[in-house]
């Protein structure tokens, strides 16, 4: 495994992240403790939540997954950069939502990193994410708010998710003024097919120093060799949700058709050569690998392995353009 600095800070983090959504949904707490003790073995130390994994009526599932985990000892939890996010209503899915019970107002934020330590089972969180922006709370109090829990020890650092690069400025701008230390990560939507966030977003993070941390590397499995998939008769996401309505545009279907047959001269893996994309991408620190079960694991940690030739980064620079520098892509 290799490591970097997480932006602008002094902490060191694994070049894969292991997002942890699927945990309790999608696989048991059994399987789940499988995946987490391979991925710590093979040298994973970023581990990524949030409080309302679980979803429906068992939001917070995923974080006492952790928590269990965790509290088998052996060092697991020393070794672990832990993650997780604050921004949603922790009620179930179509329950009532009591005011203050959601969002980025102080009390919220103390209610929620109370509640996520209690069922991660730890004393503190290394990195504390804004799940999304919130319109209606001032970046001050934000930042009162989280001043107060690092004084505490309850947290180490804040980071960003879904947010804008002007959202970024200007919640560092504040953070400045009053002394605080400020966003050090912004977690976004980032891929070979979705390459938006290199007009504004990626450019402020390395700008403020902030670490970038794409989620959903494989487009909800676009590019984890859908089309293969499909003509195999493979269920999983090849046959739903994003990858399906995105295989349903005929533009699209085109990359995807040249991207695997590219990637299939060459004798590689779709959804490793994204990860491994991404890995060269500037200011990335890592994309979030979620997998469902062990053997998605390992093909995932075999991207850090890949030394994708100019050649290679050049057509798939053809077949997936960004949108340019900012302001020119828009601006002319």
């Amino acid at each position: 495994m290799e490591y970097t600095q997480l932006g602008r800070t002094g902490l060191k983090v694994s070049r894969l992240v292991l997002g942890t959504m699927n945990f309790g949904p999608q696989t048991d707490e059994a399987d789940s403790h499988t995946i987490m003790d391979a991925a710590q073995h093979a040298g994973i130390n970023f581990f990524d939540t949030a409080n309302v994994y679980g979803w429906g009526a068992d939001k917070g599932r995923t974080e006492e997954i952790l928590g269990s985990w965790f509290a088998k000892g052996g060092g697991r939890r020393d070794k672990t950069v832990l993650a997780t996010k604050v921004y949603a209503n922790m009620a179930p899915d179509g329950g009532p939502v009591w005011p203050n019970h959601d969002k980025l107002s102080a009390l919220n934020i103390r209610r929620a990193v109370d509640a996520s330590l209690k069922r991660l089972g730890t004393e503190y969180i290394d990195l504390y994410q804004f799940h999304h922006v919130d319109r209606d709370t001032p970046w001050e109090e934000i930042w009162q708010a989280m001043d107060v829990l690092v004084q505490q020890g309850k947290i180490l650092y804040a980071g960003s998710s879904n947010h804008a690069g002007w959202h970024l400025a200007r919640a560092n701008e504040t953070a400045a003024r009053r002394g605080s230390y400020g966003l050090v990560s912004e977690q976004c939507l980032y891929n070979l097919a979705e390459r938006r966030a290199e007009m504004e977003v990626i450019p402020a993070a390395e700008a403020y120093g902030l670490g970038v941390i794409p989620w959903s590397p494989l487009h909800g499995g676009l590019l984890g060799g859908a089309l293969r998939k499909e003509r195999e008769g493979g269920a999983g996401r090849s046959g739903a949700g994003r990858s399906a309505d995105s295989l349903a545009d005929s533009t699209i279907r085109g990359q995807i058709e040249a991207y695997e047959d590219l990637l299939g001269k060459h004798g590689l893996e779709p959804g490793e050569v994204a990860l491994a994309w991404l890995l060269t991408r500037p200011g990335v620190t890592g994309p979030i690998v979620g997998p469902r079960t062990a053997d998605q694991l390992t093909s995932a940690l075999r991207a850090v392995e890949l030394t994708l030739p100019d050649e290679l980064l050049a057509s798939l620079d053809e077949i997936f353009p960004g949108p340019g520098p900012s302001p020119e892509a828009f601006a002319w």
